[in-house]
């Protein structure tokens, strides 16, 4: 007997429930986990579609399972690679019952950092609404290197470096102050190799992307269109650069090619591309 179980990938944004919001939205189920008995073998395949790393992690009632993921668990897949675990078994195919979650990113592997494009189009001006440790929403671990531009609803939004789209969310509609809509933004990741690093563009307007997961996206191209969904007071880009680390993901520094350090951005201050 062959289970399988489709994985959703674990939004960069967390989530909550509110009678008074929107149907929450996740990335489409990109990767898979199937397991089964062949005679005394535990077999695990894991798929990973995506053109960045996925680690995996598992549980199970069965304390002699738990014991074997224990020792082996979480297991990061390479981008685009299948993988075929197995493992010695004494259980029945009936008698295993096996849960699994999966997150994006290699916690283990160096981060490069470089210096990427402020993410807007070029001749273009913009004024920095919040920046590192802002008191409003970059509190966290996960936002407190985040840098929020007066992007209007509908002006463009750049890739700051090469990489591959690795997540889109575009379908919300409507956004609000409360922090009950943190979970509700349309987004864009992407992953940048070189650095091991990720970039998001947050807010986006409803079906504001311009690019799809799997594209290749070249530094300063095009990507989506400023809006005001989730949690925001108006209009504006979200912009923040994120390394794995063995949780989830952590907010990281970072300069700009256009001359910028971002820990000396102040709110106020106009950047120029």
């Amino acid at each position: 007997m062959k289970y399988q179980l489709t994985l959703v990938i674990i939004s960069l944004l967390l989530f909550t429930n509110c009678r008074s919001l929107p149907n929450k939205l996740s990335q489409a189920s990109l990767n898979k986990v199937q397991y089964e008995v062949d005679n005394d073998s535990l077999k695990i395949e894991f798929d990973n579609p995506l053109a960045c790393p996925l680690r995996f992690s598992a549980k199970s009632s069965d304390e002699i399972i738990q014991e074997k993921i224990d020792k082996n668990f979480p297991v990061t897949i390479e981008p685009g690679k299948d993988t075929l675990l197995s493992y010695w078994s004494d259980k029945a195919k009936d008698e295993i019952s096996i849960t699994f979650s999966v997150l994006i990113g290699d916690s283990n592997a160096p981060i490069h950092k470089k210096e990427i494009n402020l993410p807007f189009k070029k001749g273009h001006k913009y004024k920095v609404m919040q920046g590192y440790n802002g008191n409003y929403s970059h509190t966290s671990d996960y936002s407190k290197y985040a840098i929020d531009f007066n992007l209007k609803e509908g002006d463009t939004v750049c890739v700051a470096a090469d990489g591959y789209v690795v997540g889109v969310i575009e379908d919300y509609t409507r956004g609000g102050k409360s922090k009950r809509w943190e979970d509700y933004a349309n987004y864009i990741t992407v992953f940048h190799p070189e650095m091991n690093l990720y970039t998001q563009y947050v807010h986006l307007m409803h079906k504001g992307s311009l690019v799809e997961v799997g594209d290749y996206v070249k530094s300063e191209q095009a990507i989506g269109l400023s809006g005001k969904t989730g949690y925001t007071s108006g209009e504006h880009l979200h912009f923040n650069v994120l390394k794995p680390n063995e949780s989830w993901m952590e907010s990281v520094t970072i300069e700009f090619k256009e001359g910028y350090k971002g820990i000396d951005l102040k709110v106020g201050e106009w950047v120029k591309k």
